[in-house]
């Protein structure tokens, strides 16, 4: 399996180093949405979507203004959807058969549409609480527009599955490989989950928005910047499962950290570094740098 890692539009929020913890006190931080692209034996997988097409050309009809213009501020760029960039790979976007979601907030989801004859796998608490649209937060993070023309939904239960290093209810993808696994992480969204690739050398976990900065795994001592914490609150459905999952996963990497690879959606120095270790051999230092708008893929 070949394992792509693609950068589906950067999110420039106001804050600066309050938020991302790496630039300058003024002007604005730079969030990735990291999102994957698998090449397995049965086609292409996509594991989020990021911003999609119709993001770029109508994004006061698909966006909500909050997320929009005040509190993420996404680059929308064409070149940066998922979908040009499977291209820029030498893809067709009918080769994407499958799209695993962490969850299904805009800026996660927003591709959908971008892969019409794609299969969508959610965890069946995320779809129905995002079609059910009961809240002002619901309404504002859960964007109809973008997936209201899907029509071929795998949804999963949370009651049942099998373990994954101690994680409960983990379960194998209707149609998909057996090394491709969601893995529950409520909290951030009531049907947020984790989607587990194995690679054959170990173990990659996509956590999605089940934390936000590459301190809040530091064994040592947890560190998450002003901005994230506030921002990681607001949008919270459970805040006690958010930070009961945070707590498995800091102990997941404690104790299983050489087998399992953790990241987020929307850390930029995570996102820096897996891409370079897919680009260099493994021996090459790993540079600090600023992320890229839209990631640069190599075949």
């Amino acid at each position: 399996m070949r394992i792509h890692h693609l950068n589906c539009t950067t999110m420039c929020p106001p804050g600066g180093r309050l938020m991302d913890g790496r630039r300058g006190f003024t002007g604005p931080a730079a969030l990735t949405c990291h999102c994957l692209l698998l090449e397995t034996a049965r086609g292409l997988v996509l594991v989020d979507t990021g911003f999609g097409l119709n993001d770029v050309y109508a994004p006061r009809e698909r966006l909500s203004g909050l997320f929009r213009d005040v509190l993420c501020r996404p680059a929308l760029s064409e070149e940066a959807t998922a979908v040009r960039q499977i291209e820029r790979l030498g893809f067709k976007a009918s080769d994407v058969r499958d799209i695993v979601l962490t969850h299904l907030d805009f800026d996660h989801a927003g591709g959908l549409d971008d892969f019409p004859h794609a299969r969508v796998h959610v965890l069946a608490e995320e779809y129905r609480v995002a079609t059910a649209q009961r809240s002002w937060l619901d309404r504002a993070r859960f964007r109809p527009q973008q997936w209201a023309k899907e029509r071929r939904w795998e949804t999963y239960a949370t009651s049942r599955g099998g373990g994954w290093f101690g994680f409960d209810c983990v379960r194998e993808l209707s149609g998909l490989p057996p090394e491709i696994l969601l893995v529950p992480l409520t909290g951030h969204t009531l049907g947020h989950a984790g989607v587990a690739i194995d690679t054959g050398e170990g173990w990659l976990l996509h956590a999605g928005d089940a934390y936000f900065h590459h301190g809040e795994l530091d064994l040592d001592r947890y560190r998450c910047t002003v901005g994230l914490r506030a921002y990681q609150k607001l949008m919270q459905k459970d805040g006690w499962m958010r930070w009961h999952n945070l707590r498995r996963l800091r102990e997941l990497v404690r104790h299983h950290g050489e087998q399992v690879k953790v990241f987020c959606a929307h850390d930029a120095l995570e996102f820096e570094r897996l891409e370079e270790r897919e680009k260099l051999p493994d021996d090459f230092p790993i540079r600090p740098g600023l992320v890229a708008p839209v990631s640069s893929l190599h075949m």
